[in-house]
């Protein structure tokens, strides 16, 4: 197979498409578990919460607006095909499409250039995180999204021992979003990451939050526990915007990675129920 050329030009117009989609435009897997749990809420409350973040949506989309003021820190997850060069810097091009995307996209500058001390705003939304995965081809695959800090900040993970086995992992996971409680934004997708290493199993939980809640882990193991998690995490009744009923949780997905024969590390990554996500291949 021939080295195939993209231009960079190519990989940040790319770039600021998705990342203006993916705030304007709710999923449909997304979209979908709204309706139905709204159909099948019990209390006024929770129905009338959800009717408005449906309408909120349908709104964002309509006029092409954010569907929320939080549009996030850019996050990429790439798989860069080992058949391909790109004509030009990748990660600049890359830093460009989120430039623009939030500059011409109207959407919220939210990154401080430092942590600790200085805290300065970038004033463009960069520098985005970007994941990438060499894989066979020559394509580019980007799934790009805007993590909003509301539902990143109840994350957490935890080293644990195998001894802690399944009932370990469950009751960290639980803890973690009983914890979080309505601060997150409830409804929430729940990202899982078991095994690799301490930043893996971070990573995995980020890459698990991307998935489509209407697909399940291929392994029916962890496809059954991510429906055991859902329904004990929805009969803690946190419901709709923190104000109850039996939607705390549209979904949770879990990825796993090999780990080392003394680890089990397991994160959770919280996302509200924006869950903005977006994918394209080039």
């Amino acid at each position: 197979m021939n080295t195939r050329i993209i231009k960079s030009d190519k990989i940040t117009e790319t770039v600021k498409k998705l990342f203006v989609d993916c705030n304007y435009f709710i999923g449909d897997d997304i979209l979908n578990a709204l309706k139905n749990a709204r159909d099948t809420e019990k209390t006024d409350v929770a129905k009338s919460v959800l009717s408005q973040i449906i309408e909120n949506d349908e709104i964002a989309a309509d006029e092409q607006i954010p569907m929320c003021q939080d549009t996030g820190m850019a996050v990429l997850f790439v798989e860069y095909g080992d058949k391909v060069c790109v004509d030009g810097d990748f990660e600049e091009a890359v830093q460009e499409g989120v430039r623009r995307a939030y500059i011409d996209g109207y959407l919220r500058k939210s990154i401080v250039d430092d942590p600790v001390f200085d805290r300065v705003n970038t004033k463009d939304n960069t520098p985005a995180i970007i994941h990438t995965k060499i894989v066979s081809g020559d394509k580019i695959k980007i799934t790009a999204g805007g993590k909003g800090f509301g539902s990143e900040n109840m994350s957490a993970i935890k080293m644990l021992s195998p001894s802690y086995g399944v009932e370990g992992v469950k009751s960290f996971i639980l803890e973690t979003v009983k914890n979080a409680g309505p601060n997150p934004c409830p409804p929430i997708v729940v990202g899982v990451g078991i095994g690799g290493t301490f930043e893996r199993s971070a990573q995995l939980a980020k890459k698990a939050t991307f998935r489509s809640i209407d697909t399940e882990n291929p392994d029916p193991r962890y496809a059954e526990l991510e429906k055991e998690l859902l329904e004990e995490i929805n009969k803690m009744g946190f419901g709709p915007a923190g104000l109850g009923g039996a939607t705390t949780a549209l979904g949770v997905n879990i990825e796993t990675s090999p780990t080392h024969i003394a680890g089990m590390p397991v994160a959770v990554n919280i996302c509200c129920h924006a869950a903005r996500h977006k994918s394209a291949v080039i």
